[in-house]
């Protein structure tokens, strides 16, 4: 396993890109860089700042920044944000990877449970968070399917057995 290339989780806000990038990283025994923390360790600021001073725009600039400056890092875990996949710059620095990327799946459910309280995430902060998310996975999920190779469905299991499961996944398409 420890052969495996770089790895790139995708998918929706709520889907567990962070937490399950964490600790498939800890298990690969490899580093872990989450793009929206790295944005913010660069500017100083969070993203919600970002969002206010520079608009989206200028937030998907600086994400297409730093993911063409991580995407090369060797045998890391890369957690993107969940909107990553909506530049056609980033699909196209993605693409080459397409065996290395996952796209975490979850349902709407579940997604409004783990946000309903969320104050930190700029495009969730509307009325009406239900349609929100629907008309992002709408638009987004078509270029998640795109891009990613492997397709893992998060929701009722744990964060653990999300990350045997990949690692089980990655295992198949590595054998003979």
């Amino acid at each position: 396993m420890h052969a495996l290339p770089t790895l790139f989780l995708v998918g929706p806000t709520g889907a567990g890109k962070t937490t399950i990038g964490r600790m498939l990283a800890a298990r690969l025994e490899r580093p872990f860089i989450d793009i929206d923390e790295e944005i913010q360790a660069r500017c100083g600021c969070d993203i919600a700042w970002i969002f206010d001073v520079e608009g989206e725009a200028g937030f998907r600039e600086r994400e297409t920044k730093v993911l063409g400056d991580v995407i090369l890092t060797p045998q890391t875990v890369i957690s993107t944000g969940a909107g990553i996949v909506l530049s056609p710059a980033n699909r196209a620095l993605l693409s080459p990877h397409r065996n290395q990327v996952i796209w975490l799946k979850v349902d709407l459910k579940t997604q409004l449970q783990r946000l309903k309280q969320d104050r930190t995430r700029p495009l969730l902060q509307v009325p009406g968070l239900e349609q929100r998310l629907t008309e992002m996975a709408s638009v987004r999920e078509p270029f998640y399917a795109n891009v990613a190779g492997l397709h893992i469905t998060t929701g009722k299991s744990g964060p653990q057995s999300i990350v045997n499961h990949i690692l089980d996944a990655l295992a198949e398409t590595q054998s003979p």
